[in-house]
């Protein structure tokens, strides 16, 4: 095991292509990393840098003690699980395995040891005579892992292992990679698209969009207090609602108007948004943040808007209504199930100004009323 180091690392392709830029992130020993965002935002390539697929253009990489910016891959010690598995058809699950280690002079017994060990770890055992056809998607996948796992590398490395498989089979999968990491406490540096599944497994989830860190923190922590409206948007499902209006302040207190109603701001947020009155931001509601029933911090006057219901979409206990105001659309209220909503009606929803955030305008538009801690760790 080994801590993983990224200092000012920088990828650029021919043509100019800056796929990483400025990537500067400290991997403790032991933790799960987990890089998410949209495609082409230089995840994969960043995981390619460590492993060392690819080159970097600027920057250090170091796994350990030692800087691997010039070490070949083979010497670097970490191991690779890749979205395809890249298993060899013509052997059987237990040559898949070993093959490595056969590579490298490992004694027969040693290998013999190690490929029955993380067989009997990931549950496999009965398939160590089988060739990789004969198994189904999440066995190839187990497989997959079983032969990083025999090396017994200073760090593992996963780029979008789940992805080729069904809904179902990638949860089960989430839950044992995760069990399998509590078991081995390896280092591992995670890539995936699906920020679900980032939550759910990383320690650290690292935010990336055109090539940039956006935020790194832990789950929770990017949840509750994205550092951005790009952040906001992308983490959560459904993803956070945006509002853009006008703040004021009015009778002493701050208002947020977005058009065809406004809703009052919290007090604490007057110091944060003092430089912003006047002015145009951009508000943001989680969907579970919306309520048709004026119920606990929800019980104020002050924080409705009425929206027509365009969709109603049930979901067992709970169920999302797809509305809308005059001034904007495609906004999402997720409230219970129990609730007799109606699709082309009217209907009051009350705002829990406690998990509202207010944005500066654009993509990726600063979150002003961060608390000082998440300033400061961001």
């Amino acid at each position: 095991m080994a801590t993983v180091d990224l200092k000012d690392v920088v990828k650029i392709y021919p043509g100019n292509v800056k796929a990483v830029d400025n990537f500067n992130l400290d991997i403790a020993d032991a933790e799960f990393i987990v890089f998410v965002g949209p495609s082409g935002c230089g995840k994969s390539t960043t995981l390619r840098m460590i492993a060392g697929l690819e080159e970097i253009t600027e920057g250090t990489i170091r796994i350990g003690d030692r800087v691997v910016n010039d070490v070949p891959p083979k010497d670097r010690d970490v191991a690779m699980v890749f979205q395809n598995y890249a298993l060899y058809p013509h052997m059987t699950v237990y040559k898949n395995m070993a093959f490595g280690l056969k590579l490298r002079k490992v004694p027969r017994r040693e290998i013999d040891e190690k490929v029955r060990q993380a067989a009997k770890v990931l549950g496999i055992e009965e398939l160590l005579d089988r060739k990789p056809k004969a198994l189904s998607g999440g066995q190839r996948q187990r497989v997959a892992v079983g032969r990083a796992i025999v090396r017994d590398p200073k760090c593992f490395l996963f780029d979008e292992p789940l992805s080729n498989l069904d809904a179902k089979l990638r949860v089960e999968m989430r839950a044992e990679l995760k069990q399998l990491h509590m078991r081995l406490k390896t280092t591992t540096v995670y890539v995936t698209h699906d920020q679900e599944e980032a939550m759910t497994l990383g320690d650290r989830v690292v935010v990336m969009k055109d090539g940039l860190i956006q935020q790194c923190q832990t789950p929770l922590e990017i949840y509750r207090e994205p550092a951005n409206r790009f952040v906001a948007g992308f983490v959560g499902t459904p993803p956070m609602n945006f509002f853009e209006g006008t703040v004021t302040l009015d009778g002493g207190a701050l208002w947020f108007d977005e058009g065809t109603a406004r809703v009052r701001l919290l007090d604490r947020m007057k110091d944060q948004l003092a430089g912003s009155v006047g002015g145009t931001l951009v508000m943001g509601v989680r969907p579970e943040a919306m309520s048709d029933e004026p119920t606990g911090r929800f019980a104020s006057n002050d924080n409705v808007v009425e929206m027509t219901v365009n969709v109603v979409e049930p979901l067992g206990d709970k169920m999302d209504l797809y509305v809308s105001t005059a001034a904007h659309s495609h906004i999402v209220a997720r409230i219970d199930a129990h609730r007799g909503v109606e699709p082309n009606t009217q209907q009051r929803f009350y705002i829990d100004m406690e998990r509202v955030h207010l944005f500066e305008q654009g993509e990726t538009g600063r979150n002003l009323t961060l608390s000082a801690e998440s300033v400061a760790a961001t």
